[in-house]
Parts: structure tokens; sequence; C-alpha cells
């Protein structure tokens, strides 16, 4: 005789996942659970969970890398549970970040003889990279204060309004005044002439972007630097150059060698890259470089003897992964000079037919410069029916994530979209972005204005009998209300023809 039972709800062995109590019941959301629950069943609702997340490769906001080689993310995981700040276990590990560290300074033509290391340091990203190099100038320049018995405790920087939020974040963090250049419509980087006139005796350095996040496009860190040695012959100030090339760093010497940025400058005292954007690593690792010895303090390096040698050490934080520091290294010896150059020129010749398809609607102004990082900034011609956070918010639809901002000040006026290029963008893919494109500009001219135009006239009309003038977030609430409730009544109306 067979014997047999009936599976009970607790023997989740015989079930599939999908076959289970733990799809239906409710887990809480910010307290854990009181009881454990099968692996499979956890991996399947955080899955089902994250398959609402944007596709990272259709993620054209995004300066960072997105697709590696298989071998290389089999590196990746065999590292993912090594402790990068265990030097004296993985001594392997810290070797390869010293050779990346040396072959990112070669790259940027630092001043070193033949036996000659650099110096510098593997980050979390360029965020941190920027904050170590801040640190640096501030502690030399404060040294410098000291030994002359001047003041030194109102120190600044000088940037364009275009950096990016980290270095805001320095700023504050470290108290730091942060002196931003201000843009102008047609030029939205840094104009070197103004910056050198916000140069004093208290400026620890002046930041150059060699990328704007806004347009990608290069500032002039040879005219910086010029303008910049005349003023401290002028002056008898010593002012230096830091330049900021989280995006441009791995682009400018494959692209453009002969553009003189880098160490090639003799301002020029260290430089940050970003490893996740164009050194083709995923999210989480940054380097910074500095032109010799003398311009990282002594008294900021720690120094640690695991190895049996002394280790000098620099990072604002201690644990952190392997993995990036190793993918890195995988990169620069996969692809060497040939295949970053091959890369690079991809990712630009794929920008070009982005340009010339947006161009070929006759609806968009490019913002973008052709030497720089690649990526299309575009704006509306006319935005006066429609705007481009309209074209954006349409462009989801079609699994495309492409941001819309305005400038900084004095551009604020000033709105535009951004399509960052990356390896994995393809010339297929660029020509199916301008065809949807083309379908949200086809579907805006069918649609009603915006209400902007509307709600100004009936501002302008209350004013002239004496309503108050609604506030800029009441405005914004009444047209963020009304665009929902004439997009909800559209699909409504679909609905009921279909």
């Amino acid at each position: 005789m067979v014997l047999s039972k009936t599976a009970s709800q607790s023997d989740v062995s015989v079930h599939s996942t999908f076959a289970s109590r733990y799809v239906r019941d409710q887990l809480p959301r910010f307290r854990m659970p009181e009881n454990s629950i099968p692996k499979d069943a956890a991996y399947q609702i955080i899955n089902d969970e994250l398959m609402l997340d944007g596709n990272p490769r259709l993620n054209l906001a995004s300066f960072v890398t997105t697709w590696m080689e298989p071998e290389c993310n089999k590196l990746i995981m065999d590292a993912i549970n090594k402790n990068y700040v265990d030097m004296d276990e993985y001594p392997v590990t810290t070797e390869l970040q010293n050779r990346c560290v040396n072959m990112i300074a070669h790259l940027f033509n630092a001043p070193l003889g033949d036996s000659e290391t650099a110096v510098g340091v593997g980050t979390v990203g360029s965020s941190e990279a920027i904050m170590l190099a801040g640190l640096a100038f501030k502690r030399k320049w404060q040294n410098k204060r000291k030994a002359e018995g001047k003041p030194y405790d109102k120190p600044n920087i000088v940037t364009g309004a275009n950096v990016q939020v980290c270095w805001e974040k320095f700023a504050r963090y470290f108290e730091v005044e942060l002196k931003e250049v201000k843009l102008r419509e047609g030029y939205y980087v840094m104009d070197p002439a103004k910056a050198v006139e916000m140069v004093d005796e208290n400026t620890i350095c002046v930041a150059a972007i060699l990328g704007s996040t806004l347009n990608g496009e290069f500032e002039d860190v040879k005219l910086l630097n010029d303008l910049l040695v005349e003023k401290n012959k002028e002056t008898g100030w010593d002012t230096p150059i830091h330049v900021d090339a989280a995006s441009g760093g791995f682009i400018a010497p494959f692209l453009y060698p002969e553009l003189e940025w880098d160490f090639r400058l003799p301002l020029v005292k260290s430089i940050n890259v970003s490893g996740h954007k164009y050194g083709l690593v995923y999210a989480g690792i940054g380097w910074v470089i500095w032109r010799n010895k003398e311009d990282l303090p002594e008294e900021l390096i720690f120094h640690i003897n695991y190895l049996g040698a002394d280790q000098p050490t620099f990072t604002l934080n201690f644990s952190k992964g392997s993995s990036q520091v190793i993918a890195q290294y995988y990169q620069l010896i996969r692809l060497g000079y040939e295949g970053y150059r091959n890369i690079m020129e991809n990712c630009h010749e794929n920008a070009m037919v982005l340009k010339g398809g947006l161009e070929k609607t006759g609806r968009f102004n490019i913002v973008s410069k052709d030497e720089g990082v690649p990526l299309v900034a575009f704006s509306l011609k006319d935005n006066k029916r429609h705007d481009e956070f309209e074209i954006s918010e349409m462009l989801r639809r079609f699994g495309w994530i492409v941001p819309a901002y305005t400038m900084p000040a004095d551009a604020q006026h000033i709105t535009v979209l951004r399509v960052v290029i990356r390896e994995d963008f393809s010339r297929t893919l660029a020509e199916r972005l301008v065809i949807d494109i083309q379908k949200v500009l086809h579907e805006l001219d069918t649609l009603p204005a915006k209400v902007n135009a509307k709600l100004a006239m009936a501002e302008e009309e209350n004013s002239k009998n004496g309503t108050v003038k609604k506030t800029a977030i009441e405005t914004q609430r009444e047209i963020t209300s009304y665009w929902k409730k004439f997009v909800s009544e559209r699909k409504t109306n679909k609905n009921k023809i279909c």
C-alpha cells in the first residue's frame, strides 16, 4: 500500500514560491519581521519589487558604467567578500591599486622619474576624491599662512556655478567659502578670466571642470593656468589649480591627446577622475592623483605597517570593497590605450548620430559641444506650448530615462534635456531614441498648450483686479493638478473608445 500525506502549510519544500503563503502574506516594511522566510521566497519578493526600477542601460541621465564583460563580472563576484582595508590579508589587491594609481598618473602626464612612484589613492568615487584633494589644499594653505603669521580662518575655493554638488558638500562640511563664477546664456562653463579676478590671498585653489555635468563641455584649463601664473607673479601668491576630471579624465587622453589640461600645466597640483564613469567600471570607484609628494601634506597621511613595510593611507572611510579596484585594473590591462581610444571614439560618433537626428527635427537647439564628454544636451527652440519637462516625462513610457533640468545662475531661465552616451549605447539605440522623441513631439503637438501661459495671464488679470498674487509653489501645484487631471481624463476617454 502506498502511503501519502497532504502537504501542510508549513511544509514549504513541495511548494513553488508562487504557491506558498509568502507571496500573499503582507511583510512589514519598516520593521524586521518576527519570523524567518525561505531564501527563495525572500529572493522572489525582492526581485519582483526591483522589476519596477528603470532599466540601467536606458538610464541616459547617468554617466556611470552599466555594462562590463562577463569575465570582469566574475572577478568582481570572486572578490565581493574582500575588505580592501585588510592590506595584510590582501596584499595583492593593494598592489593592484598602486598599479592603477601609477597607470593613471602617467596617463595624466605626472612628472615622474623612471623609478619614481605616483602619489594617489583609490576612493569610493569622485566625491571622496574631491574631499581629499580639497583637504590637502586647505591644510597646505593653512600651514603657509601660519608660518607667515597671517590669519588662516577664511579659506575659499573659486569654481564655476556648473560644479557638481560634491564641491558644495566639501565647502559646507569643511568650512570653506565657495566663490562661484556665474554662467550666462550661451556660455555654460567657468570663464577663466572671471575666475582669476575672484582669486584673493585666501583662495586655496581654483577648481576647473574637465567635462561639465550640464553640457559635457571642457573648461579651458590652459588659459586658466596662464592667467593664474600672471596673477601669482603680480601678487606673490601661489594659488594652485585642481582639475575635476570626473567625467573627462578618461576621455581627453584618448580623443584629444594634444589638449593641455593635466600635469603638463605647472599650476595643476591634483586631479580626480571617476573610474566608474568613463573609466568603465561599475559604481563605487574614483581616483585622486597629486603632482608630487610636496602637494599632499604629510600630516594628512596615516602610516600602517601591516605588510612589514610602511604603507601610507589617506582616505575618509575605512572599510570598503576590493571588487571595484580589481575591476579597474582589469579594464586598464584588458583594453589598454587602444581599447579605450576605440570605445571613446565610438561614444563620440554615436553622440554625433544622435545630435544629427535631433537637428533634423528642426525643433531643438544643441547646447552641448562636439569636443568634450560624449553627450548631447538640447533644448526646445519654442517651449511656449510644451516644455522639456513634458518631453522627459513622456519618454519614460518608451523606457528612456532622459533628465530635464534648468541651468544654474545666471542662466536658470534655460531648460535642457541631456543624453549621456556610454559604452553600451549603440548607434541602433541612438536612432531608436530619435524616433521615440519624434513620436513624443507629434503627440505633444496634438495636446493643448501647457497651462503655464494660461495661468500667467490669469495672474496678470488678478493683479489688475487687486487679487493677492499666488506664490511660485502655489502656481506650480495648480499647474501639476491641472495637467494630472487632463492626462487622467484623456486616458479614461481612450479606455471608453477601446
